[in-house]
C-alpha cells in the first residue's frame, strides 16, 4: 500500500508541476489585442477563439491527472473506508487541541495545578453566619 501511495504522489507532483510549466508556456488571450488595431494578422479583436490547441488540452489532460491522483490519495488516506470516528478537529473536545499543542514554560505557574510536593494550603475557615 505504501508503494502505491508513493507512485501515486510522483505522478501527482509531475502532473502539477507540467501543469504549471504548461500554463506558463501558453499565450494569453489578450495578447494578440495590440495586433489587432493595425499591426497585425489578428482575426478577431481577443484573438482565434476556434478549438482549443495542443496546449490548452494538454493542461486539462494534466489537470484531470492532478485532481485524479488527489482524490486517490485522498481515499488511501481514509484507508479505504468513510471516516465516521471522530477523528477531525472539529470532534475534538475543545480544551484537548489547545492544551496539546500549548508550549510548555519551565517555571511557569498554572493555575489550578498540583505541584507535586508542595504542601497543601489548609482550607480557609468558614465564617459564621450572622
Amino acid at each position: 500500500m505504501q508503494v502505491l501511495t508513493n507512485i501515486v504522489l510522483i505522478v501527482q507532483i509531475l502532473s502539477a508541476v507540467s501543469m504549471i510549466g504548461l500554463v506558463l508556456v501558453q499565450h494569453g488571450k489578450g495578447a494578440d489585442m495590440g495586433a489587432s488595431f493595425g499591426s497585425g494578422s489578428s482575426g478577431s479583436l481577443f484573438g482565434a477563439t476556434g478549438s482549443a490547441n495542443f496546449l490548452s488540452r494538454s493542461t486539462a489532460v494534466c489537470a484531470t491527472v492532478f485532481f485524479v491522483c488527489t482524490l486517490a490519495l485522498a481515499f488511501m488516506s481514509a484507508g479505504g473506508r468513510p471516516q465516521a470516528g471522530g477523528n477531525t478537529v472539529l470532534d475534538r473536545p475543545a480544551g484537548a487541541a489547545s492544551a496539546a499543542s500549548a508550549p510548555v514554560i519551565p517555571g511557569a505557574v498554572i493555575p489550578g495545578a498540583v505541584i507535586p510536593g508542595a504542601a497543601s494550603a489548609p482550607a480557609p475557615a468558614a465564617s459564621p453566619a450572622r
